[in-house]
């Protein structure tokens, strides 16, 4: 099963997703806007009305639906609209896209289910998944590859460690 996914910085959901088991695969592009040609330069521009997600494939038999999406709750704030820390703009929005009328059920109802764990209202967008664009090279598998770098000291490991808080018995090493 694949979901795509935006929570902010797709090097974060990448970062967070790559080390946990059962998931065969993650992507990271953009998808929800206009334009036909996006790159990483035009979609932090925010002119694009794309967003930055991730595309998780993962296995059902290895890892439940749930944690899927506890992961995806707890690696960034669902309550704050078009931002996610210092990063701001609707290509950082909180979304999640369907592919079909199944998915959208399932997304709306963990969305209600994970409303419990927040104080705001969660206000992650839910739509049809348009055409995905898969990001440059550079993206994919990021932190992986740039362990050291700022972002990732900063901004990511501290958003992995909160994601091994609740779900350590899926996340690798």
């Amino acid at each position: 099963m694949t979901f795509v996914l935006g929570g902010g910085c797709f090097w974060c959901l990448d970062a967070v997703y790559q080390k946990t088991q059962g998931v065969t695969e993650v992507v990271s592009g953009y998808t929800g806007g206009h334009d036909p040609e996006p790159n990483y330069d035009s979609v932090c521009s925010g002119i694009t009305g794309h967003a930055e997600v991730v595309a998780v494939t993962f296995d059902e038999t290895v890892v439940p639906v749930e944690v899927i999406f506890g992961i995806f709750f707890a690696s960034h704030d669902p309550t704050t609209l078009n931002r996610q820390g210092y990063d701001v703009g609707t290509q950082y929005r909180s979304s999640m896209f369907y592919q079909d009328a199944e998915q959208k059920e399932l997304f709306e109802r963990a969305i209600e289910r994970h409303q419990e764990d927040w104080a705001n209202p969660i206000v992650t967008e839910v739509v049809r998944l348009p055409r995905f664009y898969v990001a440059e090279e550079y993206h994919q598998n990021f932190y992986a590859k740039h362990p050291e770098q700022g972002y990732c000291q900063v901004i990511i490991n501290p958003k992995l460690a909160k994601a091994r808080k609740y779900y350590a018995e899926w996340l690798m090493a």
